[in-house]
């Protein structure tokens, strides 16, 4: 699995994060044939080939949504990511 995460201002108080995850398939005969899949393979469009996992996408900013204490519900973005706005907690 990889994921891509990116957190930015969203108010005072507040930090909306970013989450985009997707599986990778490491082909093992490609490894064993000392032929490793390309970086592209691995990375997201446009740069890459790897396709978005919507439903593990879900689960995880569910998850991160729960332990942040989220202010609101995780929404799509227009780059196959889904975020929330969470509390600033500075310890």
């Amino acid at each position: 699995m990889c994921a891509h995460v990116r957190a930015q201002w969203a108010a005072p108080g507040q930090v909306k994060i970013a989450l985009a995850c997707w599986v990778v398939n490491m082909d093992t005969a490609r490894y064993l044939g000392a032929n490793p899949p390309a970086r592209e393979e691995m990375r997201l469009p446009p740069e890459g080939i790897a396709e978005w996992d919507e439903e593990l996408t879900s689960r995880v900013i569910g998850h991160l949504a729960a332990r942040m204490n989220a202010l609101a519900t995780a929404l799509p973005t227009t780059d196959k990511h889904l975020t929330t706005t969470v509390p600033l907690v500075l310890t």
